[in-house]
Formats: C-alpha cells, sequence, structure tokens
C-alpha cells in the first residue's frame, strides 16, 4: 500500500480532477434540484427511524442547540446567517476549507468563542436520514442550504481533500479544500 509521500503527481491531479468533476455534478445537481423545486418542503420516509430527531436537542434562545446524545452545542444558522430569535436568515458564507478553519477559530456567537469546524462524524451525527432536501432536521437548524458543509476532517488518501457533508441528500465525499463551500460551527458543551 502507497503512503501519502508515495502517492505520484499524476495520481494527485487525477484525485482533484475527479473530486471537481465530482462536486461540480453533486453541486450541478443539487442546484437544479433546488431551481425545481422551489417553495417545496422537506420530504421525510415515515418507515425510516428518525436520526437527528426535535427531541434529541435543546433548543436555546441564542440561536444555539445542544445534542442531548453528543454533548455538543450547535449554532443553528450557518456560518454568514444570523439568528432572528425564530430562525436563519441572510445568506449563508461559502469558505475555502482554510477560511473555514480560520473563520471558526476566530468566531464569536451567543457568549461563546471556542466555536469551531465539527469533524466528519460530529456534522454527519446531524444527518436525518429519513429526509432530504433538506436532510437536516429543519426545526433544529431552519433555512440550511441544500448544499456542501465543511467539516475539520482533512481526507488522508490526499492532502488537497478535505470531508464534506451535504445537507441536500445527506451524502459524505471528500471535496478539493479550496473549494467554495458552506459551514456550521459547534462547540463542546461545558
Amino acid at each position: 500500500m502507497k503512503t501519502g509521500n508515495e502517492i505520484s503527481i499524476k495520481e494527485r491531479l487525477f484525485f482533484t480532477l475527479s473530486l471537481i468533476i465530482q462536486h461540480s455534478i453533486f453541486t450541478g445537481f443539487i442546484l437544479l434540484f433546488f431551481i425545481t423545486s422551489v417553495g417545496a418542503e422537506q420530504t421525510c420516509k415515515e418507515s425510516i427511524i428518525s436520526t437527528a430527531s426535535e427531541s434529541k436537542f435543546i433548543l436555546n434562545n441564542d440561536g444555539t442547540a445542544s445534542d442531548n446524545t453528543t454533548g455538543l452545542m450547535w449554532m443553528r444558522c450557518s456560518l454568514g446567517q444570523e439568528w432572528n430569535g425564530n430562525t436563519c436568515s441572510g445568506t449563508a458564507a461559502m469558505l475555502s476549507w482554510a477560511d473555514g478553519l480560520k473563520a471558526a477559530a476566530s468566531h464569536e456567537f451567543a457568549g461563546y468563542s471556542d466555536w469551531r469546524l465539527p469533524n466528519k462524524n460530529e456534522l454527519e451525527s446531524i444527518v436525518e436520514s429519513g429526509c432530504f432536501s433538506p436532510s437536516i432536521n429543519d426545526v433544529v437548524f431552519p433555512a440550511t442550504p441544500l448544499a456542501f458543509f465543511w467539516s475539520s476532517s482533512p481526507y488522508a488518501a490526499i492532502s488537497e481533500g478535505a470531508w464534506t457533508v451535504d445537507f441536500g441528500y445527506g451524502t459524505v465525499i471528500a471535496s478539493v479544500k479550496s473549494g467554495a463551500i458552506h459551514a456550521r460551527l459547534v462547540r463542546d458543551e461545558e
């Protein structure tokens, strides 16, 4: 098995190009779906057990949600949006992976300054597997873009990649770190 240092330039280029193509296809599909379903509501399959039900969270008045299962506190809005007391408003920021890490490290919200990008498993823990468009609990996390969100987890095989979660359909893929993608911040509950 090859290590990260033994991967050829050709293999790195192939990986990078395949991620760009893969991300473009997913983004284009999601954008097409979003354009064709404006005004549509979240669709959930009742036969699939909820993985991120409202009862899993304590909805705090400050725009955060505390996860009873993981002990994490989440910002209910995507980075760039604002909590108005009832929902998220404004446009979610799109950042490179490095800019997302920097923005999280310096972000202050709801009296806390220890926000961070969630790792892949933490971000995946808020996917509502039985739903799509969005595949996240839209009461707990209102106005979530039907798009990919950064995790803090790098893609181990290639240094140019990091894990992302799509909250349109709940897919988890590696994306190119230089891509412009949304972010949702988390902190460890004290």
